[in-house]
């Protein structure tokens, strides 16, 4: 669960990048085992009716009366982190995400045997996000309520909260809703062309009505739906999704106007004029500038394209400049040993994990250039750049001062303790007696021992700044995980997999909940 943010420029704090982490070097990680767990997690944050093939064995059916009361049909899609409310802006970020990463790195997700359980997240989000766009311009934005939520502590199973649904209309829009959304469906229908052409074509139906719809009718959605405020407010505003949704729908459909609205719009949507460090759910500035850089490898591009796509890609240089501290955007902070990108406290790592996927994709952009990154404070090679998106990956599965994966089930020392309602009580499947609102605080959230149940792949937030974790469920701001931390690692996971050799490792467990098992 996210909470609003101030926006502004914003700073990594790591050590030179000669010093940083030196035992990454030294360890080695199954990149395979780390994608499986990751596409694993996925599984525990369904809301709806779970298919026969769920593998998640502690969860059950839950939300199936979603939308029932504004009489439509809300039932699916994904928690977004150990809560469970289902909100529209960070699940379709994490499809986006999802999407991305198959479209990069799908022939090394199908060398590691996981395309299919790919395939399924992210299907698992486009389905809701159809049953959501129930009008051209009307998109369901919002099931359940964060406050009552957030005053109970049961499973997903027994909910007894509101859940209420908001929507975004002409009369209430959402730009950025709209646009992230239409992103999502965008990039999912080039992951699903050759597989499931019928259904890419409907995912794309549904992303042009919604980037339309969208640009019409411009406004925040957090002006329109109060009850998102103090989660997930659109602190960035709309206009990055906007361009971030014309840039998916060009590649998408090769459409120049979709390429024309990015150029024409790039100064006065802030798409070449913000030069910031972060990337988010919220803030999709550096992924629009990185995706825009990436059309100079076409070769029919117009002047003035070709002039404002430069501009972006200058904005996307400074990104990753900023990322490896060559730029005065970064800032040194010797106290911070393990040479971890570092924004705030609250859930640092989502920012690590998207920028190590950033940095990947940029890699692989500076290599197809046969070009090098000109940094205020020095050239960078793609392979450096790779390096040290490599080393960001390596420290989150547990090369770093405390010996800790931050990928939870992954290695032997891992968060035992996880903020999660229904990883932390007993599961449904073994004990179906219903466990109350206040209940669960009582019996279950306040307990010093181990969670019950492993919610396997999810990326919690991770340490403070000097590498420090305190592995309790009362400390949300480092134990909680969300469904955005782990989406771009599936991407960065697949590319490491493949550059060790692609070999498929075999994983095997014989279920997955029970803490034995790890």
């Amino acid at each position: 669960m996210e909470f609003s943010i101030s926006f502004n420029i914003l700073f990594f704090f790591l050590l030179p990048t000669v010093l940083i982490n030196a035992a990454a070097q030294e360890q080695e990680f199954s990149y395979s085992d780390a994608l499986f767990k990751s596409l694993l997690y996925f599984e525990a944050q369904r809301s709806g009716h779970l298919p026969y093939n769920q593998r998640v064995s502690w969860r059950h059916h839950s939300g199936l009366t979603d939308g029932l009361q504004q009489g439509v049909d809300l039932v699916g899609g994904y928690y977004d982190a150990g809560d469970h409310v289902k909100f529209g802006l960070p699940m379709a970020f994490t499809v986006t995400m999802l999407a991305w990463s198959v479209i990069e790195y799908g022939d090394a997700i199908t060398a590691a045997g996981e395309v299919n359980h790919a395939l399924e997240a992210i299907k698992w989000g486009t389905d809701y996000f159809v049953k959501a766009h129930t009008q051209p311009n009307v998109l369901w934005a919002e099931v359940g309520d964060g406050d009552t939520d957030h005053y109970c502590w049961q499973r997903p199973e027994d909910m007894t909260t509101s859940r209420r649904a908001y929507k975004i209309d002409e009369n209430n829009p959402g730009s950025d809703l709209a646009g992230e959304t239409a992103a999502a469906l965008a990039a999912s229908s080039i992951v699903f062309r050759k597989s499931n052409p019928h259904y890419s074509h409907l995912l794309l139906h549904h992303a042009q009505q919604l980037f339309e719809f969208g640009d019409k009718y411009r406004g925040r959605y957090d002006s329109s739906i109060g009850a998102v405020k103090s989660y997930y407010a659109s602190v960035s505003g709309y206009k990055d999704e906007l361009l971030w949704a014309a840039l998916w729908l060009h590649r998408a459909t090769g459409g120049g106007h979709y390429l024309d609205y990015a150029v024409n719009k790039a100064h006065c949507f802030g798409g070449t004029g913000w030069a910031i460090s972060e990337f988010s759910w919220d803030v999709k500035y550096a992924g629009v500038q990185i995706i825009a850089a990436q059309n100079l490898l076409r070769r029919e591009l117009q002047p003035n394209q070709k002039h404002i796509l430069e501009q972006y890609r200058s904005k996307a240089e400074h990104y990753v400049c900023s990322c490896l501290a060559k730029t005065m955007a970064a800032i040194w902070k010797p106290e911070h040993p393990g040479g971890l990108l570092y924004i705030r406290q609250w859930n640092n790592m989502q920012y690590v994990s998207s920028a190590a996927f950033l940095l990947t994709v940029f890699s692989d952009y500076l290599k197809s250039m046969g070009t090098n990154l000109h940094c205020p404070n020095g050239t960078v090679t793609p392979e450096e750049v790779l390096s040290f998106a490599k080393s960001q990956a390596d420290y989150i599965l547990g090369s770093n001062p405390m010996n800790i994966s931050y990928l939870v089930g992954f290695g032997t020392k891992y968060p035992k303790r996880v903020h999660h309602r229904g990883a932390s009580m007993v599961s449904y499947k073994e004990n179906k007696g219903f466990i109350g609102c206040t209940q669960g605080y009582d019996k279950w959230y306040g307990r010093k021992d181990e969670n019950p149940n492993v919610v396997v792949g999810a990326v919690v937030g991770g340490p403070d700044c000097q590498d420090n974790f305190g592995d309790e469920r009362g400390n949300y701001m480092q134990t909680e995980a969300c469904t955005y931390n782990t989406a771009p690692l599936v991407g960065v996971f697949a590319k490491l997999h493949s550059l060790s050799g692609g070999s498929i490792q075999e994983v095997v467990f014989p279920s997955y909940g029970s803490s034995d098992n790890y």
